[in-house]
Parts: structure tokens; C-alpha cells; sequence
């Protein structure tokens, strides 16, 4: 008996020690996806829930679907500051799941729209440098969106510049589903499965999570959104509606990115003493580049107000 209790005792606390290490590789992982341009933070992959469009047009008094063009060339704006401020993935919330709940004659127009904006701005968008990739289910949509989603993912794939993925017909829950389906058929004993089992067979098992979660509308809430990718994001609200959403927003979010503290689990003084090794590690020399360290210590332990978004 007296064996037994030790044995399983010990096997309490190797699983513990296992657990906390698996967190502590996670954090690190977390902690090492900071990046820093110009001695500033700045966020790799920027999600934005694109939230106000209805309420837009009807402030002026004009059918929803005005708002919703209005709101495509808010993400045309969108696009080209992400160029200028160095954010190389957007990744933008354009019809949920939900979103077939709408009144019929309004999700007609959003479907209507989003293959008009593919088929007028693709072109562009590939002379500019930007891959296209659709996050979402493929089922429901009509057999011509579906066909111009493909041909654009083709037509884009080798860009570099920018990648912009459109979350259309795209549920978080949804695709937590799907990825469980997906193990299921596969035959994965429940064991054998582990947080980068599940974060393979989402849709977005090739791309890094969002470092900065954007909603306009004014709204305080992720509307099953990304909610696997999200564990460590930002999140920024504005109150500003979408289509009114301009570069003194977005300069606004990535300051508020910039001066925020992402400790992932740590203390102020230990993720300062991980970014000063690093940046002695990334120089090759007894000291840490000055600009890498301060930039470092700055995002990590102080609460000082940012300086302004650089621009090119």
C-alpha cells in the first residue's frame, strides 16, 4: 500500500514538473514573437474586427449596404498603412458564421461585394506585393465566390509584401469543430493529444497568432473570433466605426500595443534579464546592442507613454 501512495505521489509530481516546463516553453515561445522595428515594438500579424459598417450608414440615413462598400474602402486604407507602419499580416473579420442570420437581402449584398472587391482589386493587390488567403468555410458560399477565392489564393501565393487573410464565413467555434472532426478521423488516441495537435488543424495551422486584436464599433467583446489564436493577443476597442477608421486609429492601436507590458506568466525583472540576453546573444558580444536593450527593457517593465508610430 505504502508503495502504491509513493508511486503515485511521484507520478503527481513528474506530471506537474512536465506541465510546468511544457507553460514555461510556451511563454518563451510567446515572449520571443516580440518584435521590434526601429527600436519599437511593433506587432507582426494585426487582427482587426471590422465592426460598424450598418451603423454607419444608417447615422446617414442610407441602406446598409452603402456601409458596407464604405467599409471595403476603409480596408483598402487599412492596407496601405499596414505597408507604411511595417505590419506584414493583416488578417481581417468580413462575415461570420453567424452573420447568415442577417436579413436575406443584406447577406445577398455581402456576398455580391465581396465578389465585386475580388475581381476589381485583386490585380492591384498582386502588382503591390500582397498574398490573398480566405480563412473560413468554403461550404454555403455561391459557386462563383468560391471560384474567385481560389483563383486569387493561386494568383497571389509567391507574394511577400503583405499577407492579408479575409476571415469570410468564419466562426472560431466553427473551427474548433473542424479540428476536432479532424482528429477524430484520424484516429488520435485522447493521450496523444496536445495543444499543437488542435493548432495543426485549424485553418490557420501555417500562420503565426495575432500579436494585436483591433475592434472599431466601440464594442468589448471577440464575437467568436480567432478565440484559439487569441490566448496572447492585444486587444485595442475604438469607438470609431469602421468605414470612418483612418490612419490616426491605426497609429493609435500600435502605440497602445507598443506601450503595453507582455510579461506571459514572468515578472517585469525577469523578462528585462531574458530580453538583455537575447540581445547579447543576437550581437555576438558581451553586451547587448544599446537600441536592442533599451527597446527590450522599455516593452517589457516600464509604463511609459510610447513614442509616435514611425513611418518610413
Amino acid at each position: 500500500m505504502a508503495k502504491r501512495r509513493i508511486k503515485t505521489l511521484l507520478s503527481a509530481i513528474t506530471g506537474a514538473m512536465d506541465g510546468g516546463a511544457q507553460r514555461e516553453r510556451e511563454r518563451q515561445t510567446e515572449a520571443a514573437r516580440l518584435r521590434f522595428v526601429e527600436g519599437r515594438a511593433t506587432p507582426r500579424h494585426v487582427a482587426i474586427i471590422m465592426d460598424g459598417n450598418g451603423r454607419w450608414a444608417t447615422q446617414r440615413r442610407l441602406p446598409r449596404a452603402v456601409g458596407h462598400r464604405a467599409g471595403v474602402e476603409a480596408l483598402r486604407r487599412v492596407v496601405r498603412l499596414c505597408d507604411t507602419y511595417h505590419v506584414p499580416m493583416l488578417s481581417v473579420y468580413a462575415f461570420s458564421t453567424e452573420n447568415w442570420g442577417r436579413p436575406q437581402e443584406e447577406v445577398d449584398a455581402l456576398m455580391s461585394l465581396m465578389w465585386e472587391t475580388i475581381r476589381s482589386d485583386v490585380d492591384r493587390l498582386h502588382r503591390e506585393g500582397v498574398r490573398l488567403r480566405h480563412i473560413g468555410r468554403l461550404e454555403g458560399l455561391a459557386p462563383d465566390v468560391r471560384e474567385a477565392i481560389k483563383w486569387m489564393m493561386d494568383l497571389t501565393r509567391e507574394n511577400t509584401k503583405l499577407e492579408l487573410n479575409v476571415c469570410f464565413n468564419y466562426g472560431a467555434r466553427a473551427e474548433l469543430v473542424d479540428a476536432m472532426r479532424a482528429i477524430a478521423a484520424e484516429g488520435i488516441p485522447p493521450s496523444q493529444i496536445t495543444e499543437e495537435t488542435i493548432s495543426h488543424r485549424l485553418y490557420t495551422h501555417d500562420l503565426p497568432d495575432p500579436d494585436l486584436i483591433i475592434r472599431t464599433g466601440g464594442e468589448m467583446r471577440l464575437s467568436n473570433y480567432l478565440l484559439w489564436q487569441a490566448a496572447y493577443s492585444e486587444y485595442y476597442s475604438t469607438a470609431t466605426l469602421w468605414p470612418d477608421f483612418d490612419e490616426d486609429d491605426f497609429i493609435a492601436a500600435l502605440d497602445a500595443y507598443a506601450s503595453r507590458k507582455r510579461r506571459f506568466g514572468k515578472t517585469d525583472a525577469q523578462i528585462a534579464a531574458e530580453r538583455e540576453a537575447q540581445a547579447k546573444s543576437a550581437n555576438g558580444v558581451g553586451e547587448p546592442d544599446s537600441a536592442t536593450a533599451e527597446s527590450a527593457e522599455s516593452a517589457a517593465t516600464t509604463g511609459q507613454e510610447p513614442q509616435p508610430a514611425i513611418k518610413n
